[in-house]
């Protein structure tokens, strides 16, 4: 077990561990009001993070290298069960996930779900908001439909085999240097890697586990925006340009491209090189662009991303009501960076 681990404070209240984590990886993170179980293991870039609400795990969770688990602000909590597992990649977004429950490599669990105990989710699926899944079925797609029950001693039998690969996966080791150029009130995380020509306007911000890689480009993200943990931008040979006010989700992967002003892209979304998202364009959980696609203003789903409609008052909300909430965590979350950087 690392020697070090990286628990932040969120308002005042440390995470509370119930006994020494098997593995916490020196790139992982835990942040506010967290009860974690006994013999925990958090791979590299495993990000548990409780600002706005709070997460309760129970004992033998397992998170792959770069899984997310956080909470809706003020509105729903993550509550984890005894011996889940989270495979790489996997989100865990506030949710309930019962005992035994197998969230495989990609999967994505959304707001206001329920995961009943021992069921699998495949790789690559998406559980749609406020869904309710019967344990005992293996659930696969984009949204995640039962598959088929589960046979006998399967369960087990996926829980060891991923849980086997996670404890031998090879341990990241990201390095370079960024030249940044930052306007006042920028937050970068303690465990987001910036590698490259990084330009961020006022407020901007980076959560943990990001990795952000210019490439011989440059990627801007204007005043306000934030990118959520264990997102991967990657340049290339281009840019990557982030308008203001707008949101990229967790474990979103970004190439070469362009984001308007007040956009929110989903949990789990893909961008392909020369992707054009213009202002005011919502971008589902999970959706993937072709490269070059155009999004124009409205709500967009799937892969490849379509239109399906105008932004309702809702989604404006959610959009809108993203920014205050973040730049809060950043100031906060800043803070208690900085009285350890003055403490160290």
């Amino acid at each position: 077990m690392t020697t070090q681990m990286n628990l932040l404070s969120y308002g005042g209240v440390a995470p509370a561990l119930a006994g020494p984590p098997v593995q916490f990886a020196r790139t992982a993170a835990v942040i506010g009001r967290v009860t974690l179980g006994t013999d925990a293991w958090l791979d590299d870039h495993a990000v548990i993070r409780a600002d706005g609400h709070y997460v309760r795990a129970g004992a033998e969770l397992m998170l792959g290298t770069r899984a997310t688990v956080h909470i809706a602000h003020e509105v729903y909590p993550t509550l984890i069960g005894d011996r889940v597992t989270v495979g790489e990649y996997g989100v865990v977004h506030a949710c309930t996930v019962g005992d035994d429950c197998v969230i495989e490599d990609g999967a994505v669990v959304l707001d206001g779900c329920v995961l009943e105990a021992g069921l699998v989710l495949a790789p690559g699926s998406i559980v749609f908001p406020r869904t309710t899944l019967a344990g005992g079925y293996l659930y696969s797609g984009r949204p995640a439909k039962p598959e088929r029950r589960l046979e006998a001693g399967e369960l087990g039998q996926r829980r060891e085999r991923l849980r086997q690969r996670i404890r031998t996966v090879d341990r990241l080791a990201l390095a370079g240097t960024a030249q940044r150029e930052f306007e006042a009130g920028v937050f970068i995380a303690n465990t987001a890697t910036l590698r490259g020509r990084i330009r961020a306007a006022a407020q901007a911000q980076v959560y943990y586990a990001c990795d952000l890689d210019a490439g011989s480009g440059e990627i801007v993200l204007g005043a306000r925006s934030n990118v959520q943990d264990n997102s991967l931008l990657r340049a290339g040979a281009g840019n990557i340009v982030i308008g203001v006010d707008s949101t990229i989700g967790h474990n979103v992967r970004l190439a070469a491209c362009t984001i308007g002003d007040r956009s929110l892209i989903g949990i789990g979304a893909v961008l392909a090189e020369g992707t054009v998202v213009g202002d005011d364009v919502f971008l589902a959980a999970g959706g993937e662009t072709t490269p070059g696609q155009a999004l124009q203003c409205g709500f967009w789903v799937g892969s490849p991303a379509r239109r399906v409609g105008d932004l309702d008052e809702a989604k404006k909300k959610i959009i809108a009501d993203t920014i205050p909430t973040y730049c809060a965590y950043a100031r906060e979350l800043a803070r208690v960076q900085s009285a350890i950087g003055a403490a160290a």
